[in-house]
């Protein structure tokens, strides 16, 4: 094919583009974008909520062209199960509560920063997403375990008589989590507090307001949006965690990521899996409404974060 044709066939097909009327041609633009998250997320989850309905077979993973809600029986009706999603939202709350805390300060000083101080923030926050996810859990193994650098150090001050069981531990799981989610949450806070005029402080303070007081005053209301965002990152992602449960965690320490693996892959239960995700998927969508509920009344639309 020539260049002239090819030509004419763009051409053509351009002016079939421009004679759409304004919806439409936003409707062909996002249609790449539809098809993929239609074949990437929406079909895929669909088949994994109809594998929650089937029955339970003996060495196959389901029982196909089968009908029952037995799994999500098994699973509301489960202690075990039931004290894995607890366990799962605990660890959620912990990790997003913390994570937040840490961005909002860390952001607001990277903010205030100036020069080689501030590119020193930024780039320590952005250096641990160049990392994988495992290699950056892991690094904590040799330095909180019993016999560890933490611990040498803290026996070596004497500030400890006996090594500290932080990994494999709870604690250790949340240091990880937290680990884990804080760049994420800190560049959210910090992209909406670049926004917020620095004037508007100076004026809280020469009316008489203090430091804290102008901040929580004057700063943070106007990076609510930016905090929900955060707020939703962190606890999504600690909610749904896998790697610092499995990596950083005692045996009690089992969130439903973890359980999740054991029935697909070890009990070869499908439905069970599947029924226990969706059911997680449910909880943590009405989990999210509430927390852009809340956080909403305080000024944390999400479209101010743009």
């Amino acid at each position: 094919m020539s260049v002239d044709s090819r030509t004419t066939v763009l051409d053509r097909l351009w002016s079939l583009f421009e004679g759409q009327s304004g919806s439409r041609r936003s409707l062909l633009l996002m249609s790449p974008l539809i098809l993929f998250e239609l074949l990437v997320f929406v079909v895929p989850f669909l088949l994994l909520v109809r594998i929650s309905f089937s029955e339970q077979s003996q060495g196959l993973p389901y029982a196909e062209g089968t009908f029952t809600i037995a799994s999500y029986v098994q699973v509301l009706q489960s202690e075990l199960l039931q004290g894995i999603i607890v366990y799962s939202f605990k660890l959620g709350i912990i990790a997003t509560l913390l994570t937040v805390v840490l961005a909002v300060f860390y952001a607001y000083a990277t903010w205030r920063a100036n020069g080689v101080r501030k590119s020193a923030l930024l780039f320590s926050v952005v250096l641990p997403l160049l990392t994988t996810l495992v290699i950056k859990t892991y690094v904590w193994v040799p330095l909180l375990a019993p016999n560890g650098t933490a611990n040498s150090l803290l026996l070596a001050v004497g500030l400890i008589q006996a090594p500290l069981q932080i990994v494999p531990n709870t604690l250790g799981v949340v240091i990880g989590q937290v680990y884990i989610v804080f760049p994420y949450a800190m560049l959210a806070i910090y992209s909406v507090l670049t926004t917020v005029e620095w004037e508007l402080v100076e004026a809280a303070r020469d009316l008489g307001a203090s430091r804290i007081r102008s901040f929580f005053a004057v700063v943070l209301p106007e990076i609510m949006p930016g905090i929900t965002v955060a707020t939703v990152i962190s606890f999504a992602w600690s909610v749904g965690a896998y790697s610092a449960p499995a990596l950083l965690g005692a045996g009690s320490d089992r969130p439903f990521a973890l359980e999740v693996q054991e029935q697909m892959l070890v009990n070869f239960n499908w439905p069970i899996a599947t029924a226990l995700s969706t059911v997680m998927l449910v909880l943590m969508f009405v989990s999210i409404l509430v927390i852009y509920t809340v956080l909403g009344r305080f000024g944390g639309d999400v479209t101010n974060a743009t």
